[in-house]
């Protein structure tokens, strides 16, 4: 396989373990792909979120901002591990290898679609549940 040459297996995996930090397009795109730059920030804005959360309990109104942000590049990450993990074999090559013949790729994509699909999931109605409560709980307090 060419150096050049892009897996939909490797892609899939990387939108499912670092999507939410932009892997996936720096693979397919290089360093020089914006949507990609456009991934850490609100992931790590999260992050600090969860971390504030942590330490300042569920009183703090940052947190309750910031939280979501890591549940949505989540639920990002894993939707783009479903469209590129069934993504046809056909289309993948005519897209990012064009010069190549097809590929078949195996299991590896479909057993990546199918942990996003599972972790999506329950990532997305954690994010809901969470923002639900949150903003009930400050119209409750009367804030």
């Amino acid at each position: 396989m060419p150096l050049h040459t892009k897996s939909k297996t490797v892609t899939t995996w990387l939108a499912l373990l670092l999507g939410s930090l932009g892997a996936h397009r720096f693979y397919l795109y290089g360093r020089r792909d914006v949507l990609a730059w456009l991934h850490p920030l609100p992931t790590l804005l999260g992050l600090v979120g969860a971390v504030r959360m942590q330490n300042l309990g569920q009183d703090d109104h940052a947190a309750w901002l910031l939280i979501p942000l890591l549940g949505l590049m989540l639920s990002i990450s894993m939707l783009a591990a479903i469209v590129y993990g069934l993504t046809p074999d056909e289309r993948w090559a005519e897209r990012h290898n064009p010069c190549q013949p097809v590929q078949p790729t195996g299991w590896g994509p479909v057993i990546g679609v199918v942990i996003a699909l599972l972790m999506g999931g329950t990532v997305l109605m954690g994010t809901l549940a969470f923002g639900g409560q949150m903003f009930f709980e400050y119209q409750i307090r009367g804030g």
